[in-house]
């Protein structure tokens, strides 16, 4: 059997990729009978009948996966975020974080139409690029025809699967017609009575970009933290996870226990406020969620 990955997946065939060449395969009854279901993005053993067709045999540990897009073993996001129409939200961005680092994947983050924002605008967004900057994340800024973000962009992308998430009608559709002029995807337009691009992809595709991959698909536009537990809720926050080392007790929630090495942080502008803020929200959101069963 040889050993590939499947870089698309479309009307019940898998498209397994290896050594520069693309075998069509289907999936054995027995991943149905398991529940299992074969996602791009999966390293798989196939088998090949003919010049270009085969069957997936198996699926690989994956490190990963999505719901929406169905795709594993992703590496890295890039959470595009307006800092206009609409305005830039950090509950929203953190919302996605926390959703991103609950899966091990790693957030860039993205903020698009920089040209709209006034001086004073400008200073604000600014203090917050300093804060993400210093928790550890990588933050571009952009505009509309923005000549350099290619040349910025392309080095992230180097040997690593990605894909795009954040709100609709921030501009990820127009990122993406960037980085793959052949797509062409429809821009601009937002449905109001969904609140949501217009545009739909029918399948996901991986495709070859700076060095990597990236997947043709805008993403997501929500999450929610049906996987996140309250005790993981602190590794979801890098700067807290690293501070609770400190805290006295272990297990620590940093909201009524004493000595809390995050509350401290809290206290003396080490950890921001509205960060913190977020924190208990999320918190809250996860204990008060029904028992799955």
């Amino acid at each position: 059997m040889a050993q590939g990955q499947i870089r698309k997946a479309l009307s019940g065939y898998y498209y397994v990729y290896q050594d520069g060449e693309l075998v069509q395969c289907r999936g054995r009854g027995v991943f149905r009978n398991r529940g299992e279901s074969p996602l791009v993005g999966d390293i798989v053993d196939y088998t090949k009948e003919g010049d270009s067709d085969g069957y997936v045999m198996k699926i690989h540990p994956r490190k990963n996966e999505l719901v929406r897009p169905p795709i594993a073993n992703i590496d890295q996001a890039i959470l595009v975020f307006s800092v206009k129409e609409p305005d830039f939200n950090t509950l929203l961005l953190d919302r996605f974080l926390v959703v991103l680092e609950s899966f091990f994947v790693q957030p860039v983050i993205c903020l698009t139409k920089m040209d709209l924002l006034t001086a004073d605008e400008k200073q604000r967004l600014q203090e917050k690029i300093v804060d993400y900057e210093a928790i550890g994340y990588t933050v571009l800024t952009t505009y509309q025809d923005d000549s350099t973000l290619m040349e910025r962009l392309y080095p992230l992308l180097e040997e690593k699967i990605s894909v795009l998430a954040g709100q609709s009608g921030v501009g990820k559709s127009t990122l993406l017609n960037t980085l793959l002029p052949d797509l062409q995807l429809k821009t601009g337009a937002i449905s109001q009575s969904l609140g949501r691009g217009k545009h739909t992809t029918r399948h996901v595709e991986l495709i070859e970009v700076g060095n990597g991959l990236l997947a043709d698909t805008p993403g997501f536009s929500s999450f929610d933290f049906d996987t996140i537990e309250k005790e993981e809720l602190t590794a979801c926050f890098p700067e807290f996870q690293r501070l609770s080392e400190n805290c006295k007790f272990r297990g620590c929630l940093h909201t009524k226990e004493p000595k809390c090495a995050v509350k401290e942080a809290l206290a003396s502008g080490e950890v921001r406020q509205y960060r913190y803020e977020h924190y208990e929200q999320f918190l809250q959101e996860i204990m008060e969620r029904k028992p799955r069963y």
